[in-house]
């Protein structure tokens, strides 16, 4: 996978790279989607994939006009948390209560931990 996308930086390509390894372990179903989640340098964007009939449940990101008015004046960390939060909401809303966390390469700390944090605190289990 990472030698198939043009990579930017050295950092992206490391990333990419525990992308596939974790990629060849984690695996969503219908029952247990898998929480795939992408942060950018502005931006956090979070989705539950059923990976056995390649779709999306569903998603979530801070550039939501739902959330706008939840997010104005936060720091990117909280609202990384009320992305997961709302997502979470969304999944309990479809009977999905477990999920399968997949921090697609990015080290577990900060916004991605923060998302996990809020999707928790919805009602997930994972």
């Amino acid at each position: 996978m990472a030698g198939h996308v043009k990579v930017r930086s050295e950092r992206e390509r490391t990333r990419l790279r525990r992308k596939v390894t974790i990629r060849k372990r984690v695996s969503g179903t219908a029952e247990r989607p898998r929480l795939s989640v992408f942060r950018s340098s502005k931006h956090i964007y979070a989705q539950a994939v059923d990976d056995t009939s390649g779709k999306v449940l569903a998603a979530a990101s801070d550039l939501e006009q739902a959330l706008k008015a939840e997010l104005e004046g936060k720091t990117k960390k909280e609202r990384a948390r009320v992305v997961g939060k709302a997502l979470g909401a969304k999944l309990l809303a479809q009977q999905v209560s477990s999920v399968v966390f997949d921090r697609n390469g990015f080290l577990y700390h900060g916004r991605v931990a923060e998302v996990a944090d809020g999707a928790r605190e919805a009602g997930l289990a994972f």
